[in-house]
């Protein structure tokens, strides 16, 4: 599979050498200290090929992303920075980009972001000077060192590997669809799904949209702690239904938690044969997810240099699901 990025960092050579990618999410902490942040990143070092750092989720305050973004890669773990539309304008997200490219923060997931009536400022003011498509766009052009307006960089373009949100259990197809093929023909490099409740559905797109672009896909897969949480979801979170023989199962577990980590499990083995990869959210449990990846037998990253031959190769994303 050939790329126009170069192979730097883990995240990119995993895609590379076709493996079974494994991202996770983590939240930048509310305040000036680090501590959780970092020490979950440090119990995901050499489980994932990269972890995902939220900006502004829920449109709820946080940290900068970049910051906290730089913060872990200082301890040696590849973060996914988010990059959302939100709360910037075009000349804010370019002057962020070139930031991030400059510090090494080459894999960049763009995103519209969530309508801060969701969060815990509903009185601010979204900007969404772009959506996550021309965001796509807008790093293309500059990577290729031109801005916005086509001028050129004049000191040095940048080097991003970005990525999209997909959410294949959308009701209408159609703009599933639509909307997938122009993230893809404006730069996307790999997908994180939302969260997955539906795997037929998820087979179904893997089958009838994905494999015509063997971009890699990551389904998202979510540790539910209990009957509560999961009811939340179903009541909160547009698209997201999960099933009532899911709920069931926590709701009669001695130990919901555990019964969590047995499901997610689970579905980390179903994806494992429908897509290239799992991205786990595990909010506020970020510890537990070393112990859903080994339930689902899947292996502790291999550090492999781009010159070393593969040991376990995947299938390869143009013929795979």
């Amino acid at each position: 599979m050939e790329s126009p990025y170069s192979p730097s960092t883990t995240f990119r050579d995993a895609i590379l050498r076709q493996e079974f990618l494994i991202t996770a999410e983590v939240t930048p902490p509310k305040g000036t200290n680090p501590r959780r942040m970092l020490e979950m990143g440090r119990l995901l070092k050499g489980r994932v090929h990269a972890v995902n750092i939220t900006d502004g989720s829920r449109a709820v305050l946080r940290m900068s992303s970049l910051v906290a973004s730089w913060l872990l890669k200082q301890e040696g773990i590849e973060p996914i920075c988010q990059l959302t539309c939100r709360d910037r304008n075009r000349i804010a997200l370019q002057a962020d980009l070139m930031g991030a490219s400059s510090l090494g923060l080459n894999n960049i997931l763009a995103l519209t972001g969530d309508p801060v009536t969701a969060g815990d400022h509903p009185n601010a003011r979204m900007v969404c000077d772009l959506e996550s498509v021309r965001l796509l766009q807008l790093i293309q052009k500059l990577n290729s060192g031109l801005d916005m307006n086509d001028r050129p960089l004049t000191d040095d373009g940048l080097d991003l590997f970005p990525g999209a949100a997909v959410d294949p259990q959308l009701p209408n197809w159609s703009t599933l669809q639509k909307r997938y093929e122009r993230k893809v023909e404006s730069g996307a490099q790999f997908f994180q799904s939302q969260l997955i409740s539906d795997f037929e559905r998820l087979e179904k797109f893997m089958d009838q949209v994905a494999a015509n672009f063997g971009k890699p896909l990551l389904a998202g897969i979510f540790l539910l702690k209990s009957a509560k949480n999961a009811e939340f979801l179903n009541r909160y979170v547009p698209g997201v239904q999960i099933p009532p023989s899911i709920i069931s199962r926590l709701d009669t577990a001695k130990d919901p938690l555990q019964e969590g980590v047995t499901i997610a499990a689970e579905q980390v083995r179903l994806a494992r044969h429908l897509c290239h990869g799992v991205h786990l959210m595990a909010i506020k449990r970020e510890d537990l997810i070393p112990v859903i990846l080994e339930q689902a037998g899947i292996p502790p990253i291999t550090q492999v240099t781009s010159s070393s031959p593969q040991t376990s190769p995947q299938p390869s994303l143009e013929t795979s699901r």
